[in-house]
């Protein structure tokens, strides 16, 4: 196995303890906020971010031992555009179940 040098393992070590910081982060978000929009706001952002990081951090190491075969760029792609897409049909099936139920409500009652 080809050994790292010092400047390589600290980028990873730091990449790795910031994504699961956000990672964390999100997951806080998700338990402490009340309402299911606020809710919804912690994991699609933070988390993304978190996993984000911890994707660089796999490339990095790849790419110094030779082994990149565009797997780990292509995941890292995926889930920052899918994370946020998934995040925004969330809010908007949310915003039209509430319409729904505001245009089934007798008038006047």
């Amino acid at each position: 196995m080809i050994e790292m040098p010092l400047w390589l393992d600290l980028l990873v070590a730091a990449l790795l303890t910031l994504g699961a910081l956000f990672a964390l982060l999100g997951s806080l978000g998700l338990l402490r906020f009340g309402d299911f929009m606020q809710r919804l706001h912690g994991p699609t952002k933070v988390t993304t971010l978190g996993i984000g990081c911890i994707a660089l951090a796999l490339i990095a190491v790849r790419l110094w031992h030779g082994a990149v075969d565009g797997r780990e760029v292509l995941v890292c792609l995926l889930v920052l555009v899918t994370a946020p897409v998934n995040g925004m049909l969330l809010a908007r099936a949310h915003a039209a179940k509430g319409r729904r139920r505001e245009s089934q409500q007798a008038p006047g009652a």
